[in-house]
């Protein structure tokens, strides 16, 4: 058999050694360090002359295998885990950048990625700037002698705007940054940036990957030079995925195809119903008719992912009456999960952001981001209609 194996197999096989128990599924790996065979075994595991587990914070065969098989799913060389994703997006930043470093960032990103960019960076002299994703034409000028880095998140957290990556290739390249992309939203399932030139992709794991709501995790992969550092990074800084989260993760792995598949099957029902009603202003969904960005969605995406946007009729004050009349859904700011998930992000999510940045990146007072789960569709549909009325 070739060992080039399609991504569902790669999901589900990629697994450590098994040991002499003979276990057909991986075991907890519980432990916090490992024994050495002589002084000069542990000599080497620590001079990095050989491979092997030292100690729980740098490798475990846990996180090892949810590493590797995250490694295939992308298509990197290399990858390393964190405690979250926000542990993900910082460590990757930390580890790249020295101070005196600029950051192009496009606009729309994660209310916490904001405040690492303007709050904390900022104490280390590193700089940023924003880039609009709809005038791609003004990112050249954006660009300073010290840029170092292109920071992008596609689709957007919350407003699902998308960027060429294709494109953000051939930018990144011609000014020598380094292309680091948050696909969270999309999983490698529905989207493999390094495939279009991206040299670092990040995930919070604690979303569609996990995609159960039970373990906090994230996950940098990409070229080994650039992992190598945040590698040096996270060993000494010590965000480590736990072995159990790991073993949830990486277990959680092998049904990500078809959990994805029924989450965007949900999400299109969702959202053509949504586009239907009266009591609906605007919906946005990147595979839906009246995303202004459906062609590239579909250039770059294999589906569209189970992240819908709508505002009602009636700005923050239907919002908040629909929210509150929700039954079955959760009233939550996670999402990813087996439950559908309403959040309001101008007062959660994104409540840090000022009313102007919210306004930039199309976070109105009235926004509502449903986080599509895999309940029977009709049911989804019934409850947000009957919150509607």
């Amino acid at each position: 058999m070739a060992d080039q194996k399609r991504f569902e197999t790669d999901a589900i096989r990629t697994q450590i050694p098994t040991t002499a128990e003979r276990e057909h599924s991986t075991p907890l790996y519980m432990t916090s360090s490992y024994l050495f065979e002589s002084t000069e075994q542990a000599r080497a595991l620590f001079a990095s002359e050989m491979d092997g587990n030292v100690y729980s914070r740098y490798t475990n065969p846990n996180t090892s295998e949810f590493v590797d098989k995250m490694c295939k799913l992308e298509g990197a060389e290399a990858g390393v885990a964190t405690s979250s994703g926000m542990a993900a997006v910082f460590s990757s930043l930390a580890a790249l950048l020295n101070q005196g470093d600029h950051i192009l960032a496009s606009r729309s990103l994660f209310g916490s990625t904001h405040q690492v960019l303007s709050q904390i960076l900022s104490k280390w002299g590193i700089t940023f700037t924003y880039a609009d994703l709809d005038d791609t034409g003004s990112w050249e000028s954006l660009v300073q002698k010290n840029t170092r880095l292109l920071f992008l998140e596609t689709p957007s957290n919350p407003g699902l705007d998308l960027i060429d990556l294709e494109w953000a290739g051939r930018f990144a390249n011609a000014h020598d940054l380094i292309l680091v992309v948050d696909n969270c939203f999309a999983t490698p399932y529905l989207q493999r940036p390094i495939e279009f030139g991206a040299d670092v992709v990040l995930h919070s794991a604690t979303k569609f990957i996990d995609g159960q709501g039970r373990a906090i995790g994230g996950v940098i992969v990409g070229q080994e030079s650039l992992i190598k550092q945040i590698s040096f990074f996270t060993r000494h800084s010590g965000p480590a995925l736990s072995p159990f989260n790991a073993w949830l993760l990486s277990k959680s792995l092998e049904t990500l195809p078809v959990r994805m598949d029924r989450h965007c099957d949900n999400a299109e029902a969702v959202a053509r119903a949504l586009a239907e009603n009266g009591r609906v202003r605007r919906v946005k969904y990147p595979f839906h008719e009246d995303h202004p960005q459906e062609s590239l969605a579909r250039k770059q995406m294999v589906r569209g992912g189970g992240i819908v946007g709508f505002e009602p009729e009636g700005g923050f004050e239907a919002a908040r009456t629909f929210i509150d009349r929700i039954q079955m859904l959760s009233r939550s700011a996670n999402l990813g999960d087996t439950r559908t998930i309403v959040t309001h992000p101008a007062s959660t999510t994104h409540s840090k952001l000022s009313d102007e940045e919210r306004q930039a990146v199309g976070i109105t007072s009235g926004l509502i981001r449903i986080a599509v789960g895999l309940e029977h569709v009709e049911d989804i549909l019934a409850d947000i209609e009957q919150a509607l009325a």
